[in-house]
């Protein structure tokens, strides 16, 4: 019998702590079922499965989106208790308790760089900017796991249409917070922050690119972006900054946090693709949260809508 050691591990190829909670949560209910089955006793007066409180509140006026696909909806107690949040924790189980507490509110939004209005507005008067959608993504994260969630919220050109950039802009930087009173993770330099992503103007400009304020009929969760944050759903989930303090245009590329902290390793268009390999894992397949078998990655996380914008470039140059 052979016997790896945990270094000649890939960490793609290492059960996810939820994916292992989640199956002894199976086979203790299968146990506590039998158990009820003799005794005469409903499952409910025996063991309540833990749930993550929804204490967000509903939004109202929700449209169904037509960009939405027809997968199964990965739980709401997955998505908000497997977090990447680097500013609270870089473990993923850490954010959700961490992020409690976290004040949304007052919120403000500076819009600036190459726009003819230039102004900070609070983040309810964005919210309020268009009609919300619910719009169930598939969201893959660049270190192999998948989602699909109903986020809500509208079209990123929605904003930028009434920020009217002016021609000079092809680039679109946004800036989330910097607070390590509330945020303990930024408290250590495990990344420079704030933290900063971009976006090439078409690329904001599609409509498939989500200006995200809610998941689930709600307010978004503390420790899964609250309270603006942005979806871009053919790229990895780094690209999708959380807890959005600044909006700029600007003529040249952005230099964004993880492309400055790791180039080689996560690149400035990070589209997904099962083509090019992280260089310490492959990106062929996946694994969605909540199941045990992989399934392959599709190209563009499977929106080829967005195809075109690429159209001529080096995928695997420009990752």
């Amino acid at each position: 019998m052979l016997i790896k050691k945990a270094e000649d591990v890939p960490s793609s190829e290492i059960t996810p702590k939820s994916l292992y909670l989640n199956r002894r949560t199976f086979l203790a209910g299968t146990a506590i079922a039998g158990a009820a089955a003799v005794v005469g006793l409903r499952l409910d007066e025996i063991a309540s499965p833990p749930m993550t409180a929804r204490a967000n509140t509903k939004i109202d006026g929700i449209k169904k989106s037509s960009f939405s696909t027809n997968e199964t909806v990965t739980p709401y107690k997955d998505v908000t208790n497997y977090n990447n949040y680097y500013e609270f924790s870089t473990d993923k189980y850490e954010p959700a308790g961490l992020a409690k507490d976290f004040k949304t509110r007052p919120w403000t939004v500076t819009i600036d760089g190459l726009v003819e209005k230039k102004q900070v507005l609070d983040v309810d008067t964005i919210i309020k900017m268009a009609a919300p959608e619910e719009r169930v993504y598939r969201h893959r994260c660049v270190e192999g796991w998948s989602i699909v969630v109903p986020w809500v919220g509208f079209s990123l050109s929605e904003l930028i249409n009434k920020a009217k950039p002016t021609s000079k802009a092809k680039f679109v930087e946004f800036t989330t917070i910097e607070d390590a009173k509330q945020m303990p993770g930024q408290r250590g330099r495990v990344l420079d922050w704030p933290y900063v992503e971009g976006l090439r103007m078409d690329e904001a400009m599609h409509p498939l690119a989500l200006l995200c304020f809610g998941m689930y009929g709600e307010a978004l969760p503390n420790q899964d972006g609250a309270p603006l944050r942005l979806v871009v759903p053919w790229k990895y989930g780094f690209k999708s900054g959380k807890a959005i303090v600044r909006i700029r245009f600007a003529e040249s590329q952005p230099r964004t946090t993880w492309a400055e902290m790791a180039p080689n390793e996560y690149g400035f268009y990070a589209n997904v693709n099962p083509n090019v390999d992280h260089p310490r894992w492959s990106q062929a397949k996946e694994r969605r949260l909540g199941e045990f078998l992989k399934r392959p990655t599709l190209m563009f996380n499977g929106y080829d809508q967005v195809a075109s914008l690429y159209s001529g470039m080096d995928l695997k140059k420009n990752f």
